[in-house]
């Protein structure tokens, strides 16, 4: 590419032809690629943004479920905000040694070779990235329409319905700038801080008024069944997670060296802190029977406890997980991208909208996944689906950091964690990922065979490198399709 033109390839010569790019600013002319726009205060919105999604908002009723106890469920949430610490920790250690964006992939690839890598890339765009975009999404259009429901049961159609037009707008929103996503993100992280802390203070007042019954003998009834434990741990996991969503647009940020574990140390001890006080809110107001019977537990726990104003609960919980949703469309596609880049995937989701500079096709194809994924409206069952199989590519990340002081010890490592840290990560993630084998052995055995399934696609796709001609000219033409449509590149 040179002056005002890039390039991309000829329909119908099978050679590389010019487009204009006049409506691209002076400075972003000389290459098409990611932009380094994220700062500190981006990066911690963007944690903060996936973090304080919706998982708060739905999660509590698959802990306590599972545990049986007020008391245990506390424990489980503080034991998940130190699982995340630990992990952040490691993670701090990964991103700043191997400063690539594609996060665990990235990891992965670095630390134990290219079918690792693709098999974590092949599960996490057919399971957990666009499952965790559907729950999201349901968990959106669920407090949208609860108000006008009352206690009546919530309509799927009409949940799945608002669902779909919500991914595929913050899709489009995503694609169209990354500078306005990320400004946008600042805004939504205050609504979502706040919308936990009306509930904390709600909270704090009804307890204050001595409405503390609910705390009497916290621990009695509690399970002592170490699947269930685990499998409750899902559930609070799942509301941490997002602590490695940074990892994957190291390239976009800002000397990553000093922000990347800045934005992790700030996030995560805050997020553990209110997590537990909106817990304990939540519990000072409902029995652990109306909490597990509730779809929209902060909905029910504004209708018991404000009275007229419960509807500015239901509000900020919708705007909360629309900016969750947000920010994991656009951290997600960056790991499709780097796959791609480095031809894990076609090559056509590598390239890059050479107006806007964000990475179009991959945003669009994970966009079309995530639609997939809503034929499902149980979202505690989409939850336990989702965080098994990226429990293991997460404890396998960080065993790479393990495999890789004893490899590679020549390597810079800006931040250097003490190597208990990951080698206690690694055994707690090895707990949680084989005990839930008896308690939820189809979710495991599905998430298991989804993810070998990626094996023949690898050998196919990757390593088979003599296909026949047909088939190459067929991708091409698909290739040329999707820069047209997309106005797309590949990267300088």
């Amino acid at each position: 590419m040179s002056g005002n033109t890039t390039t991309v390839s000829s329909p119908t010569e099978n050679k590389l032809i010019t487009i204009p790019l006049e409506n691209i600013e002076d400075e972003n002319k000389d290459e098409v690629k990611l932009k380094k726009e994220l700062g500190l205060l981006e990066g911690v919105a963007i944690i903060l943004g996936i973090i304080f999604g919706s998982g708060i908002f739905i999660s509590p009723k698959g802990v306590i479920k599972e545990v049986d106890s007020i008391g245990f469920s506390l424990v489980v949430w503080v034991m998940c905000g130190f699982l995340s610490m630990i992990g952040a920790l490691c993670y701090a250690e990964l991103g700043t040694m191997i400063p690539k964006s594609g996060g665990d992939y990235a990891y992965i690839y670095d630390s134990f070779g290219p079918l690792p890598a693709f098999l974590y890339l092949w599960a996490a765009n057919v399971i957990f990235v666009p499952t965790t975009n559907a729950i999201m999404g349901l968990t959106f259009a669920k407090y949208v329409i609860q108000p006008f429901f009352g206690p009546c049961d919530l309509p799927d159609t009409s949940a799945t319905l608002i669902a779909a037009v919500t991914i595929c707008f913050l899709t489009f929103l995503n694609g169209y700038n990354v500078k306005v996503t990320t400004k946008m993100q600042n805004v939504f992280m205050f609504s979502k801080v706040g919308a936990l802390v009306l509930v904390i203070l709600m909270g704090v007042v009804w307890m204050s008024m001595g409405n503390v019954e609910n705390f009497e003998n916290a621990f009695e009834g509690t399970t002592t069944n170490p699947g269930k434990i685990a499998t409750a741990f899902y559930s609070g996991i799942f509301s941490y997670s997002g602590w490695n969503y940074l990892n994957f647009m190291t390239e976009e940020l800002k000397n990553p060296f000093v922000n990347l574990p800045r934005a992790i140390y700030i996030s995560i001890p805050l997020v553990t802190l209110i997590y537990v006080l909106a817990n304990m809110a939540y519990l000072s107001v409902l029995t652990p029977i109306q909490m597990m019977s509730s779809d929209a537990i902060a909905v029910t726990f504004g209708d018991k406890i404000m009275g007229n104003f419960a509807w500015i609960i239901p509000v900020l919980v919708a705007i909360s997980a629309f900016g969750g949703l947000s920010v994991h469309v656009m951290a997600s596609s960056r790991m499709l991208f780097v796959g791609a880049r480095n031809g894990h995937f076609p090559a056509l989701l590598s390239h890059i909208n050479v107006k806007n500079f964000t990475p179009l096709p991959s945003l669009i194809f994970l966009n079309i996944l995530s639609l997939f994924m809503l034929v499902s409206s149980d979202i505690h069952a989409l939850i336990t689906y989702c965080t098994i199989v990226e429990s293991f590519f997460v404890m396998l990340s960080v065993a790479g950091l393990l495999y890789l002081r004893w490899k590679r010890p020549e390597l810079s490592r800006p931040i250097r964690v003490n190597i208990i840290i990951p080698i206690v990560f690694v055994l707690i993630c090895l707990f949680l990922i084989v005990l839930p084998c008896v308690e939820a052995p189809k979710e495991v055995g599905m998430g298991v065979l989804l993810t070998l399934s990626g094996i023949p696609f690898y050998y196919f796709g990757v390593k088979w490198t003599e296909k026949p001609e047909w088939f190459q000219n067929c991708l091409g033409k698909i290739t040329i399709v999707s820069q047209k449509v997309f106005l797309a590149a590949h990267e300088d």
